[in-house]
C-alpha cells in the first residue's frame, strides 16, 4: 500500500550531492560544474551518506550510487571496470562518482567500503545480510533476524549522522517555548504524536496536527519564542512544509526531523535533526524510518526534561497521581 505521505510530495529539490560527505582521504580534484556534485567531508560513513544523498543524483550516478548499496562487500570486491558494467556505466562515471565523494579514486573508495563492511562483520556477521530481499516462505525466525539487523544498522547509521549539537539547539528552544506545535502525515504523524505525549507529561505545552487546515491555523498564531517540528522521512511531504513554512513566516524557531539533509523541509528549517534507514521487503523507508525517528525524538525528549528537570520532576509526579485511581490492585491499569 502506498502512504499518504509517499503520495503528497513535491518535486525533489535540484540534482545535487553535495549532502554526500566522505571519510578523511587525500584531496581530490573538484568535480566539474557540469556534474552537479560538490564535496564534502565530515569522516562519516560513506555508505551512510550516499543513501542520504541518493534522491538527488541522476542518470549514471544514482546507478553506481543503488549498485553499491544494494551489495557494498561485492562492490569492494569488484575493479572499476566490473562496477562500471554492473551498473550500466562507464569507469569515468565511476570515477566522477568516486571524486564527487572526496575521494581521489576507486581504490580509496573501495578500501573505504571495505573496512565499513569488515567492521560490520567483526561486530556481528548476521548484519551482513541486511540487503537479502524478504521472501513470502521464509519463517519467522528468519524475518526477526532480518528486522532485526535492518533495524540494528539503521541505529547506527542515525548515531552516525546525528548532530549532537543541533539536537542541544532544539532540546534548549523547547525547554524555553511557551509552545510547541509538531506536524507530520501519515506514518509521520505516528511519531509525532508520540513526541507530543512524552512533552506533554514534562509540561511541555505541545500539540500535534495532522490536518493541514487546522496545523496551518495553529502556526499562524505562533510567535517568536514558540517551536514548531515537522516530521518527515522525505522532507517533501507539501503539508508538513507549508506549515513549517507558516510557523516560520511567523518567528517561531522550526525544526525538521528527515533523512535527506537538502530536502525542501530541511531547507525551510532552522535546525536539522537527521535521521538512516535500513530498508526492507514489506517495509520500504517510510516505515523502516520510524525507529530512527523515534530514537533521536527520545534523545532530543530527554535533553528538553534534563534542562527542564524541576518542572517536568513536578508534571511526573502530579500526572501519575493523578491517574493513580485507574490502576489495578497489580498496578496494571484498569480496562
Amino acid at each position: 500500500m502506498v502512504s499518504r505521505e509517499e503520495l503528497t510530495t513535491v518535486a525533489p529539490a535540484a540534482v545535487s550531492a553535495s549532502s554526500l560527505a566522505s571519510v578523511p582521504v587525500s584531496p581530490a580534484p573538484a568535480p566539474s560544474s557540469g556534474d552537479g556534485l560538490a564535496l564534502a567531508g565530515n569522516g562519516e560513513s560513506v555508505l551512510v551518506r550516499v543513501r542520504a544523498g541518493l534522491p538527488e543524483l541522476t542518470g549514471a550516478l544514482q546507478r553506481v550510487a543503488e549498485l553499491i548499496l544494494a551489495d557494498p562487500a561485492a562492490a569492494a570486491r569488484s575493479t572499476i571496470v566490473e562496477l562500471a558494467e554492473r551498473s550500466g556505466t562507464s569507469p569515468a562515471t565511476v570515477t566522477r562518482f568516486c571524486r564527487a565523494l572526496g575521494f581521489v579514486g576507486y581504490a580509496d573508495l573501495r578500501l573505504a567500503i571495505a573496512g565499513e563492511t569488515g567492521r560490520a562483520a567483526r561486530t556481528g556477521g548476521w548484519t551482513m545480510d541486511i540487503g537479502r530481499e524478504i521472501q513470502p516462505t521464509d519463517p519467522l525466525e528468519r524475518v526477526l533476524g532480518q528486522i532485526m539487523a535492518a533495524d540494528t544498522q539503521a541505529m547506527h547509521d542515525t548515531a552516525s549522522l546525528l548532530d549532537l549539537s543541533e539536537v542541544e539547539r532544539a532540546a534548549e528552544a523547547i525547554a524555553r517555548a511557551d509552545r510547541v506545535d509538531i506536524y507530520g502525515a501519515s506514518g509521520s504523524a505516528l511519531v509525532g504524536g508520540e513526541m507530543q505525549f512524552c512533552l506533554h507529561r514534562i509540561g511541555i505545552a505541545a500539540w500535534a496536527w495532522t490536518d493541514v487546515h487546522n496545523g496551518l491555523a495553529s502556526a499562524a498564531l505562533l510567535k517568536s519564542g514558540d517551536v514548531a517540528l515537522g516530521v518527515s522521512h522525505s522532507g517533501q511531504t507539501r503539508e508538513t512544509i507549508e506549515m513549517i513554512a507558516e510557523a516560520s513566516s511567523r518567528g517561531a524557531t522550526t525544526i525538521a526531523l528527515t533523512s535527506f539533509p537538502r530536502s525542501p523541509l530541511a531547507e525551510v528549517a532552522d535546525i536539522v535533526l537527521l535521521t538512516a534507514t535500513q530498508a526492507t521487503t514489506f517495509r520500504p523507508d517510510a516505515l523502516s524510518a520510524r525507529h530512527p525517528q523515534l530514537v533521536v525524538l527520545d534523545l532530543l525528549y530527554i535533553a528538553v526534561a534534563q534542562r527542564t528537570h524541576e518542572r517536568a520532576h513536578a508534571a511526573f509526579s502530579v500526572t501519575a497521581q493523578a491517574v493513580a485511581g485507574h490502576r489495578s490492585a497489580s498496578g496494571k491499569e484498569a480496562s
